[in-house]
């Protein structure tokens, strides 16, 4: 009898607890749109607010542009400033082909596949055929492990 009234008691002072807990945590405000216009060289932008201090997320190649939108948060009256845009060299087309190409070759369970590989400013494009359907879900996986890759298209047919 006794553990009943125990862990009704805990369970009564975690449900008094949960909603104290909550209205603790801060709420983040996405404030991306209000940025995409000013951010035309960064990848991936992402800009939230959370307890004051502004968030900048994303990748750019260019070191000028995540200063300009460090500054530009700063125009617009935020004080406090994270800016952790990273900066990544440009896409080496070439290599990143090579890569999947590679990428591709190697894996067993690729094996009597055909794949044509290009890409252009970051963005695969994976084009053949495979024999079952799970094969286009390992080609995928395998395409976003490659550095550079900023987008993946992909079409491949079923022979």
């Amino acid at each position: 009898m006794k553990r009943t009234i125990t862990a009704a008691a805990v369970l009564a002072l975690l449900i008094s607890i949960n909603p104290v807990a909550h209205a603790a945590t801060p709420q983040a405000t996405n404030l991306t749109d209000s940025f995409v216009g000013a951010a035309t060289g960064v990848d991936r932008l992402q800009v939230y607010e959370i307890a004051g201090i502004l968030i900048l997320r994303g990748r750019t190649s260019d070191k000028m542009q995540a200063e300009q939108l460090g500054t530009l948060a700063k125009e617009r009256g935020y004080v406090r400033v994270a800016n952790l845009i990273q900066i990544v060299q440009p896409q080496d087309d070439s290599a990143i082909e090579r890569a999947a190409e590679r990428e591709l070759s190697v894996h067993r369970s690729l094996d009597g596949c055909k794949f044509s590989v290009d890409s252009s400013n970051g963005v695969l494009s994976v084009a053949g055929s495979v024999k079952h359907e799970l094969q286009k879900d390992v080609a995928m996986q395998l395409m976003r492990s490659i550095d550079g890759v900023r987008e993946i298209h992909m079409t491949l047919d079923r022979f």
